[in-house]
């Protein structure tokens, strides 16, 4: 169940500042999830203590496509998907390493 609602995590070069000053940790996660799901699964899956989770929704973009179609220009757009985004604080002496601890 773990797996299901932790997606992916955020590697970015803010998330791994974030890693190193704060003990924060940025994942991908089901929308439906919610704070109490998100801090069981981290617990579970990569066995450490959550001291804190903060969630947001990210609102789904417009993305504009052009393209070339017999000698005519097509020009069409679409949403990209919502996502909710969770920033997970561990407590003190906890870490997680995403590229050799992870159990798939």
């Amino acid at each position: 169940m773990s797996h299901d609602i932790v997606i992916a995590p955020i590697l970015s070069e803010k998330s791994a500042a974030i890693q190193e000053a704060e003990r924060k940790y940025a994942f991908k996660v089901l929308i439906s999830a919610n704070k109490i799901d998100i801090k069981q699964a981290v617990e579970t899956r990569f066995d450490v203590k959550v001291e804190k989770v903060a969630t947001m929704n990210m609102n789904g973009k417009v993305k504009r496509s052009t393209m070339r179609s017999g000698g005519r220009v097509i020009r069409t757009s679409g949403p990209r998907a919502a996502w909710k985004k969770a920033i997970v604080t561990l407590k003190e002496g906890e870490a997680i390493d995403f590229f050799h601890d992870e159990q798939a």
